[in-house]
């Protein structure tokens, strides 16, 4: 079922009707896309979500031509202005609408940009190859749509490379030559997944703005609902290679209908309870080399019924513009669904935030940071990646560390792990003793099985190489912490078993597994060791909603029965509320502000703290579009006279600011 044709009164630019794609991969059929329908109208902003691997991506690429060798449209029919993109054969017939009719922004801008070229000579390439238009005019035009894209001096870095911008430049290079063609239809693919929250506000306000003034239809391919909220006029929400629900985004938002759609929207950190389990979906999504019979997430829904199991839903309207494909709307369901909803409701309602972590008995400080600067030479010049920090971590809570990215957050978790060293200074006590400098070998070795770290990128962390049986017990090996092979492989079971992974995973390598799972990995690598202390870097910034939420609700049952203590690092702010016992706000290499979770999201003081609060995406379209971010400017400081302290301005509420600005934060949390 395709969407009302009325939208804003037109007719689509875009139809894709029934478009069905299939890879052959080593000598197996894949069906990533499984007849998918959607409109795209006008000036309107569509949204696709779905958790990774549903076929959004690929679905869209099919709209320019961009499928992997081994892909092909093998049914359906994809109509621009009437004519079916489907019949495409040559590349100089896709070159008549990639890039001039409809182009796309990569979710990582690295892959999209040349290394070795300047970015305004790849700027200038993309307007003389589809226009032929004279090296000068098109390298002037190039400056200007730098300008356009919010990226300041574009004379001069037009000259430079991509490695020396940030990541929200990087992106905003990436959607100036996007847009250089003037596109009718704008594809965005994850724009904004690896941003800070600060940068991802700009990123959206930025593509908003083009929008208007190209009257461009934008189409975002997302995992991140609170970004749906803040741009979608539409939504489209994406499973096993169907589009298994549409609607306004207020319709998908308030009145979710597929049980795929109420899942995501439950796993958000943003609509969960403290100390209670975040909702999570079970399970994987089905294989694709397999005919998938009847609802295709009938094994993950607890609430499926039998006929889920055997037949493929059809499409049902609930208004002109909301469809859903679950058996749930059928009249025979009624009843059925109407229970539902209730014990939904009533779950909801009864649930309480936990008790927060009690500093009023003078608990044991587990690490103790002190003075802590790390400086690092870059071109000849040093500079402070850390610049005198101080904080504790008191045993058993999760103190967590939240800035953008350079702010050197990572940096302080390294030093502390003893990554770095050679240029450490300041003291760090672990239980009381310190662990920075030069330490005897056995004090190393027992700092390496009390301190753990779990890494980002799990991919990056672990040996591809290797299988999980030896990833896990690596530590047991170099510490000799097993009596023999059966105690070993006993200990690595436990281990597995508790982070949810069966035992049978381990005769397999990490590219097996799911994002997720492989996190999981990671976990059990560094819980096999029995920490007291564990640093965990951004450990779920790259993974979807529904996964993200099994591993933070895995972090917090282990804490809860180990008694660990966390170091949490991250940049979004609503997955630290829902972890944290305490933040601490890293800005430029100082912690400008560091208070109880609850305290400092009801009376933020520091204004990078306010920025960084203004800009978090909340999964609700009325306080998304009503929202308008705070911009933090170091500028707004002076400080050449009256020096920035170290202060705690309430009791555990801790700020950096100057005499003038502390007398501020006071009558702030006076009039509060």
């Amino acid at each position: 079922m395709t969407e009302t044709a009325c939208f804003h009164g037109a007719e689509p630019i875009l139809s894709a009707k029934n478009v069905e794609i299939k890879f052959n991969l080593r000598g197996k059929v894949l069906t990533a896309v499984r007849g998918a329908s959607l409109d795209l109208y006008p000036g309107e902003t569509l949204a696709i979500v779905g958790e990774s691997g549903c076929g959004k991506s690929v679905f869209t690429k099919s709209f320019i031509g961009m499928l992997d060798k081994n892909g092909s449209v093998t049914g359906g029919q994809i109509l621009y202005r009437g004519e079916d993109l489907t019949q495409y054969t040559t590349e100089a017939e896709w070159l008549r609408i990639r890039g001039k009719k409809i182009a796309m922004v990569f979710q990582d801008p690295m892959t999209s940009l040349n290394p070795v070229r300047t970015i305004g000579e790849q700027i200038t390439e993309v307007i003389t190859w589809h226009f032929g238009t004279e090296h000068e005019q098109a390298k002037r035009e190039a400056v200007n749509l730098l300008k356009r894209v919010g990226i300041t001096d574009a004379e001069s870095r037009y000259r430079q490379y991509p490695g020396e911008f940030s990541g929200g430049m990087r992106q905003r290079v990436v959607i100036a030559a996007a847009i250089a063609c003037r596109p009718e239809i704008l594809i965005c693919d994850e724009p904004t997944t690896a941003l800070d929250v600060t940068v991802q506000a700009q990123i959206l306000q930025l593509i908003r703005r083009l929008q208007k003034e190209l009257n461009m239809t934008v189409v975002y391919i997302t995992h991140d609902l609170g970004v749906v909220a803040n741009v979608a006029d539409r939504v489209s929400v994406m499973y096993a290679g169907q589009i298994i629900e549409h609607g306004t985004v207020h319709e998908i938002f308030q009145q979710p209908a597929h049980p795929y759609t109420k899942a995501l929207l439950r796993s958000l950190p943003q609509l969960g309870v403290k100390g209670h389990a975040l909702y999570s979906i079970n399970g994987t999504p089905p294989n694709l080399f397999k005919e998938i019979a009847g609802d295709a997430f009938a094994p993950r829904n607890p609430e499926a019924m039998e006929i889920d199991f055997e037949q493929e839903p059809p499409s049902f309207p609930l208004s002109e513009t909301h469809w859903a494909k679950t058996w749930l709307l059928h009249p025979y369901a009624r009843e059925y669904r109407a229970a539902l909803d209730e014990r939904d409701f009533h779950i909801h309602e009864q649930r309480q935030p936990e008790q927060a972590f009690d500093y009023s008995g003078n608990p044991e400080k587990l690490l103790q940071v002190r003075d802590l600067s790390v400086r690092f030479k870059l071109a000849g010049k040093e500079f402070s990646a850390v610049d005198h920090v101080n904080f504790d971590v008191y045993k058993g809570e999760t103190l967590s560390l939240v800035g953008e990215s350079g702010s050197g957050k990572t940096t302080i978790g390294r030093a502390i792990m003893r990554i770095y060293q050679s240029n450490v200074t300041g003291q760090i006590l672990y239980k009381g003793r310190p662990i920075t400098g030069k330490l005897d070998k056995e004090t190393v070795r027992r700092l390496r099985m009390e301190m753990q770290m779990i890494f980002q990128d799990p991919m990056a962390s672990l040996n591809e190489r290797a299988k999980v049986d030896y990833i896990i017990s690596e530590g047991l090996y170099n510490y000799h912490l097993y009596k023999n092979k059966a105690d070993r492989n006993r200990k690595v079971a436990e281990i597995m078993d508790e982070v949810g992974l069966s035992k049978d995973f381990s005769s397999r390598f990490p590219h097996e597994f799911s994002g997720g799972q492989r996190q999981r990995i990671g976990i059990a690598r560094s819980l096999v060791m029995n920490p007291d202390f564990i640093v965990a870097d951004e450990p779920i910034s790259a993974l979807d909603v529904s996964i993200r939420a099994q591993v933070i609700n895995l972090l917090n049952k282990l804490k809860r029965e180990r008694g660990l203590t966390y170091l949490f690092i991250a940049h979004d702010l609503s997955v630290v509320r829902f972890i944290s016992d305490r933040i601490a706000v890293i800005n430029k290499g100082r912690i400008v502000e560091l208070a109880a979770c609850e305290e400092l999201f009801r009376h933020p003081l520091h204004p990078y703290t306010k920025a960084l609060l203004s800009a978090v995406p909340y999964p609700d379209p009325d306080t998304e579009r009503d929202k308008n971010p705070l911009v933090y400017d170091r500028r707004m400081h002076n400080y050449d006279a009256d020096k920035p302290q170290w202060v705690e301005i309430v009791p555990g509420h801790f700020v950096l600011g100057n005499g003038e600005e502390l007398a501020l934060y006071r009558k702030e949390i006076e009039a509060s």
